[in-house]
């Protein structure tokens, strides 16, 4: 397992790194049983006021609200769980979003939405979320409205960080995608939303079978089922990252099969097919963090934002390149001394990339 592997780039550099001990796990510590035990006390949604209706999805209707005990302004998501789970499935999921709803709700960051309260109504469910003003990073995924390339690393290290502080309490997101981020460019804000709610249905059948996360930033591990960590969240931090830069995804397909086959077994392919101008450093990043292995990826959000900070600093992110120009690869990085991709857990060249740049003699 690499949880005690620093980024490659300070490895290059040489800089010092906080890496867990050689006995650390990569693996979240569960959730206390302080955090079980909250469940058990029931909130009320009479201690809010419901306004307008804000904003709609597949299982959930988001209303704003006043919370009468403080008077603050509050987001109120409801969840149509009675309708989505069968009744016999029905106990386990509202208890189990309980769970995930108060351990979303510790957590404490500055680029995490603040979880207010949440509980049960009839058979559905309800979390209140902090109200923040600002547009979700779907609205900046099509030709012509990407955000400039060091605006997204920016962007990007702040979230990983954010990943960081959430995967230390024990909190794995499991849906991270641009809609589940919202961006406030006026006053710098940002802020990761909806942790927990991709768990809700884990393990459980469906009346209508649906798909609980987003499958185009879903890691290999989630897509087959299997019990997912922190690192799983840094694959789809990857893909959300490279939709942004591109316009387009790393993997896409017209068929749910087709498309999970991809993502299970065929290496994402170089950042810079899209975008030449991007640098090096920075599709080696990406590369990574889209690594099928969890082993061969970043181990910790902190060690995913040190990279993205380091390509900030040593590279040159050129915004007048666009999206499939025709302009050639940046090879300026390769003057520089650097490990090789085996080293570095490189995904493995497929024929449809480039040619990679020569190396520094």
């Amino acid at each position: 397992m690499a949880s005690g592997k620093p980024g490659f780039w300070q490895r290059l550099l040489g800089r010092d790194v906080d890496t867990p001990s050689s006995g650390a796990s990569a693996l979240p510590v569960p959730a206390s049983d302080a955090v079980a035990a909250a469940t058990a006390s029931a909130s009320d949604l009479r201690d809010f006021e419901i306004g307008a209706e804000i904003g709609r999805g597949a299982m959930a209707i988001v209303y704003k609200a006043t919370q009468r005990s403080t008077g603050r302004q509050v987001a109120i998501k409801r969840l149509a769980l009675s309708r989505e789970f069968s009744a016999e499935d029905l106990i386990d999921v509202r208890e189990r979003f309980m769970r995930e709803a108060h351990a979303a709700r510790a957590l404490e960051h500055p680029d995490i939405l603040q979880v207010v309260d949440a509980g049960q109504d009839g058979g559905d469910a309800w979390i209140a979320l902090e109200y923040v003003l600002g547009r979700d990073l779907s609205q900046f995924t099509q030709a012509g409205q990407l955000l400039p390339a060091r605006e997204v690393v920016q962007l990007g290290a702040r979230l990983a960080r954010a990943l960081h502080h959430a995967h230390g309490q024990g909190v794995v997101h499991r849906d991270i995608k641009p809609a589940n981020v919202m961006l406030d460019r006026v006053n710098g804000g940002l802020k990761l939303m909806d942790f927990g709610i991709a768990r809700v249905g884990d393990g459980s059948r469906t009346r209508t079978g649906l798909v609980l996360g987003t499958p185009s930033f879903m890691s290999p591990e989630q897509l087959a089922g299997l019990k997912v960590d922190g690192r799983s969240d840094l694959y789809s931090l990857g893909v959300l990252l490279y939709q942004l830069l591109t316009g387009a995804l790393p993997h896409q397909s017209d068929s749910m099969a087709r498309l999970m086959q991809l993502i299970a077994t065929e290496p994402a392919p170089d950042v810079r097919i899209h975008r030449p101008g991007l640098p090096e450093a920075l599709a080696l990043v990406l590369a990574v963090a889209l690594e099928k292995r969890p082993e061969l990826r970043y181990s910790s959000g902190e060690q995913m934002a040190r990279d993205l900070d380091a390509v900030l600093v040593l590279t040159s992110l050129n915004d007048d390149v666009a999206p499939n120009s025709s302009a050639p690869p940046d090879v300026g990085f390769a003057q520089t001394l650097r490990l090789t991709p085996e080293e570095a857990g490189q995904n493995r060249r497929s024929s449809a990339q480039p040619d990679a740049p020569p190396q520094a003699p």
